[in-house]
């Protein structure tokens, strides 16, 4: 069985719909690695700079972007697993895209799909990506 890392998920702004704050929820209980910091929407370039200084280390930023890299299930949990850094923060930038300071200094650009979703609704398929990969990683039923 594969240890899972500490993550943290910094996303813009707040969860307005109660049913996607609702399904976030369940995966949250089950998946206590994962802590969550929303910052304030503005530009790209002042959250860009918020989660930039959050970056201590040996931290790994993963950035969500309509041009990063897909994965299957279980090559998202493997590429998770393997991580150098047993500290990865993931960010959610705003509907306004990310800053071209995030872009150059995150680790990883990482796409959940080629189509364009909400921001609420990316936020939760994440989470549940992440609890997915947990639970290849530690052989659990969810996936199969």
């Amino acid at each position: 069985m594969q240890s899972f890392p500490k993550l943290k998920l910094v996303a813009v702004g707040k969860v307005k719909k109660s049913w996607i704050r609702s399904g976030i929820g369940v995966y949250l209980d089950r998946l206590p690695e994962l802590t969550v910091t929303e910052i304030k929407d503005s530009t790209p370039e002042k959250e860009g700079e918020q989660v930039l200084a959050m970056v201590r280390g040996d931290d790994r930023l993963i950035a969500l972007s309509e041009e990063g890299k897909t994965f299957t299930s279980i090559k998202f949990a493997n590429f998770i697993g393997q991580a150098p850094s047993n500290r990865l923060i993931l960010f959610i930038g705003s509907a306004s895209g990310l800053s071209p300071q995030v872009k150059q200094q995150a680790h990883s650009l990482l796409s959940l799909s080629p189509m364009t979703f909400p921001h609420e609704l990316a936020r939760l398929m994440l989470i549940e990506q992440l609890y997915r990969a947990k639970t290849i990683l530690q052989n659990g039923n969810y996936h199969k």
